[in-house]
């Protein structure tokens, strides 16, 4: 910059930094310092890079003030259409950062950043002024190669640029391979991040090169380290006499597993039986922290991944195989080491006593959903005669699941009842098949007793005041439920809203008045939209949604580090050794465990819903032109989004409404026809034409059909 405007912005500081100064506004500046009509733009400049420094703050109402624009660290969270927002640890309310104020920065980065405005009402915006550190060192994308160089087109929408790479850097890839690329410059203003390829995955249409490529781009691990591989090795040994030594043996007791029928890593068994009025429910989780001490290789790899990985195609083990599908897995006819928690229930389906103990099980029978289901519901004569043996079992526990479900509606408990997606692939990875997966009697039951068991752990060891990893689900924000209570107010529905606060009973009740109604899409997913998300804390806050004041995971130590690390302290606490300094070590580990925890559950849904977004869309690719019914699930500025009955979402963009040009009005989530007046609402029924897929972008795209 020349002499002259760093001389204008050293005098416009000081005068501003004068103890008389007023804040004004830049008309009210230029009037006192007289600065001609034709040189405002230029007053304007520097005030721009004052403000950008951080040496002066505006004001909502535009008047400049001293240098109160605090400068905060945080991480930059890019968004596909180019701008962003920057997350600050411990605010709740991010920055909203445009595209011409990102100064460069790449998704993840941590970034030191300035508020420029608050306009009342309205989120903060904000200006990033310092990249602190790079959050992202590699990229996967699509190898395109030109003459003299390449480039990589990366597949996350949120890098929004391609990254260089110099021939002799890329490998040997070819043009339509995909590759890992490491970034070793990131680019400027007008240039362009620059890389090297590290790994080619393969060609772009290889079976199995699609998923991996979302693998590698989430920065999942796919293998385990030989020192971990030899640990698990070690310790799977079959349970002996000693590991029996000191356990409850509940090995004749009657037990069962009940999961899909692909499962291989079984972490829970049921027994139950009935004592006069009460039922004797037990939760039998195996007792994986037997075989996974503290510490070891084995538990830091465990929190490292922090979750098993559920993709389409695959499973990404949090723990080995040799442990996760062996011996920690509760395998029909094998002894296994378990810690159970046994509840007595009344008829009213309160938990009047229960008991925690390590305990040695052996599992009659492995069941399935579908074949319980058979039993239950449809009384299918073979499957009855089949496992007759346990019957009586069944119709027990779907006795006492009606009870706990009922009890957990009359508290309040929330239930979306949103299907996932069930996906039957060939050997190559193509999808043949999308329905929404079922949840029946039996998945009820197990979930059921999952929560019960869930609760009553976190309950018993909040009161015991042992430092503990919880489960926890805040209350929604207050504005989105305002609008939420505005939008059902058009349908004749209310909630009732005390100081600001909505409770999970109002919600509930809601859902129970519009099942059935053709609004009932539309507000269930405007409640859901609503609720926050739930995550793992040392503190116990409650649980919104299950209308919970105690809950945990207890329940799935084999596929989640939460449960893996209650379990630890559940069994230390068991055997007399919570002392002081067990009760310190465990308060000062928690936070991070249960931090590490959240992000790599939201990374793994992250990645999970990846996976099938990119399969939804090769399943449409093959049905171009195809007509669908479906509802409006979404509506933005941009378009018109469509759920079909197999789950699968496309756009409608607004320029392929033909008819007329439409409006998107915000609060009302409807589109409408400025000529025609023709309305499209969220929850509407349309008949939709598939007209094209982007396999880059995961991307379907529809046009209304059978409206001509």
């Amino acid at each position: 910059m020349d002499a002259t405007f760093e001389k204008r912005k050293k005098i416009i500081y000081e005068f501003i930094c004068d103890e008389f100064y007023v804040p004004m506004k830049l008309k009210e500046l230029a009037i006192l310092l007289q600065v001609p009509k034709e040189q405002r733009n230029e007053l304007k400049k520097v005030l721009d890079v004052l403000e950008a420094e951080g040496k002066v703050h505006v004001s909502s109402k535009g008047k400049y003030t001293k240098g109160e624009a605090k400068h905060l660290i945080g991480t930059y969270i890019a968004h596909a259409r180019g701008f962003g927002f920057v997350t600050i640890e411990g605010e709740t309310e991010d920055i909203f950062i445009s595209e011409d104020d990102k100064n460069g920065a790449f998704h993840n980065d941590l970034v030191e950043v300035i508020v420029k405005a608050s306009p009342v009402g309205k989120r903060r915006e904000g200006k990033i002024i310092k990249v602190l550190e790079h959050g992202t060192t590699t990229l996967v994308g699509y190898f395109q190669k030109n003459k003299n160089f390449a480039f990589v087109i990366p597949d996350n929408q949120k890098f929004d640029q391609d990254v260089f790479v110099p021939l002799e850097r890329s490998k040997g890839a070819v043009t339509g391979h995909k590759v890992v690329v490491e970034l070793t410059k990131y680019g400027g203003s007008n240039r362009k991040p620059e890389g090297k390829v590290v790994e080619i995955l393969g060609h772009v249409n290889d079976p199995g090169v699609d998923i991996m490529s979302i693998v590698k781009g989430y920065d999942l691990p796919t293998d385990f380290s030989e020192k971990v591989l030899n640990q698990a090795e070690r310790v799977a040994k079959e349970v002996s006499e000693a590991d029996r030594n000191g356990r409850m043996d509940l090995r004749a007791w009657t037990m069962v597993t009940i999961d899909g029928e692909d499962a291989k890593d079984l972490d829970d068994a049921i027994s139950i039986t009935k004592d006069g009025e009460h039922y004797i429910l037990g939760v039998h989780i195996a007792d994986v922290t037997n075989y996974v001490q503290e510490n070891s290789a084995l538990d830091r790899e465990a929190l490292k991944r922090g979750t098993s990985v559920y993709l389409v195609d695959r499973v990404i083990p949090m723990l080995p195989h040799t442990l996760s599908n062996g011996i920690c897995s509760l395998n029909a006819g094998e002894d296994r080491l378990a810690l159970s928690c046994i509840m007595n229930i009344n008829e009213k389906g309160v938990v009047i006593d229960h008991q925690i103990a390590e305990t040695v099980v052996h599992i009659d029978e492995r069941m399935t959903y579908s074949s319980v289901k058979k039993i239950l519901e449809e009384e299918d004569e073979a499957e009855v005669e089949r496992y007759q043996t346990f019957v009586p079992m069944f119709r027990l526990m779907e006795e006492l699941s009606s009870i706990l479900r009922e009890k957990r509606k009359q508290r309040g408990s929330i239930d979306f009842d949103f299907p996932e997606t069930k996906m039957i692939l060939d050997k190559n990875g193509r999808p043949l098949e999308m329905k929404p997966y079922e949840r029946n009697v039996a998945t009820k039951l197990i979930e059921d007793f999952m929560l019960l068991a869930n609760e009553t752990v976190a309950e018993e060891y909040f009161w015991q005041e042992i430092p503990f990893v919880y489960r926890t689900h805040e209350s929604p924000d207050e504005d989105k439920i305002k609008k939420l209570a505005t939008f059902i107010n058009n349908f004749g529905h209310s909630m009732h809203i005390s100081n600001k606060e909505v409770r999970p009973k109002e919600i509930q009740k809601l859902l129970g008045k519009i099942e059935g109604t053709a609004e009932e899409p539309m507000i269930s997913r405007l409640a859901l939209r609503s609720m926050k998300q739930a995550k793992y804390t040392p503190e116990n806050t409650g649980h919104f949604g299950l209308a919970a004041s105690y809950y945990c995971h207890f329940t799935s130590p084999i596929r989640r580090y939460p449960d893996l690390q209650i379990h630890r302290i559940i069994k230390e606490n068991l055997r007399g050794r919570m002392n002081e300094e067990r009760r310190a070590h465990y308060a000062n580990i928690l936070t991070e465990v249960a931090k590490q925890s959240s992000q790599r559950e939201r990374l793994a849904e992250e990645a999970e819903r990846e996976t099938v977004k990119l399969k939804k869309v090769e399943y449409m690719a093959e049905r171009i032109g195809e007509e669908f019914e479906g509802v409006i699930s979404g509506i933005t500025k941009w378009g018109i989004y469509v759920e079909l009955p197999n789950t699968i979402e496309g756009l409608i963009h607004v320029t392929n409404l033909y008819d007329d040009r439409y409006n998107y009005i915000e609060d009302s989530y409807e589109m409408v026809g400025e000529h025609t007046g023709k309305v499209y609402k969220l929850g509407q029924s349309v008949c939709v034409r598939v007209i094209g897929t982007d396999r880059l972008q995961r991307t379907i795209d529809f046009e209304l059909a059978g409206e001509e």
